[in-house]
């Protein structure tokens, strides 16, 4: 698929999917004659990964690093057990990160909850507005 349909799919722009390629983080697995990017379900669920990180405070880097670590536990290529747990520890690492930062939003949105609530309370015990009469 083009770059536009990808981005339509993972709610990217066009301008942050050809960064993420200049980063090295996805690249098109393919070029039409005509020089276009041509996308496969495997690089938009590449995006997707990345899509999900950016939010929770990932840094390009650790975006990288991770998925080094699962593009090696997904290839064919046959590591040894010393390398397959080191890959699994770093996914764990940030699965952890994950969790964390997740917790760190819920407490966030519970304080943002709490203060639209308490604004309501106080609208609400304000009552209607009067109008003066002149």
């Amino acid at each position: 698929m083009q770059i536009g349909e990808v981005a339509a799919r993972t709610e990217l722009s066009l301008r942050t999917i050809r960064h993420y390629e200049e980063t090295g983080l996805v690249i098109p697995s393919a070029r039409s004659r005509g020089g276009f990017r041509l996308y496969t379900e495997t690089d938009v669920a590449r995006l997707m990964v990345i899509r999900r990180m950016k939010p929770l405070g990932f840094t390009l880097e650790q975006m990288r690093d991770l998925l080094e670590a699962t593009d090696r536990l997904d290839s064919d290529d046959a590591l040894d057990d010393d390398e397959r747990e080191a890959l699994l520890e770093r996914v764990r690492t940030y699965r952890q990160a994950a969790a964390d930062q997740v917790e760190k939003l819920r407490v966030q949105l519970a304080r943002a909850e709490d203060f639209a609530a308490t604004l309501g309370d106080r609208l609400e015990a304000a009552g209607p507005r009067r109008e003066v009469s002149v």
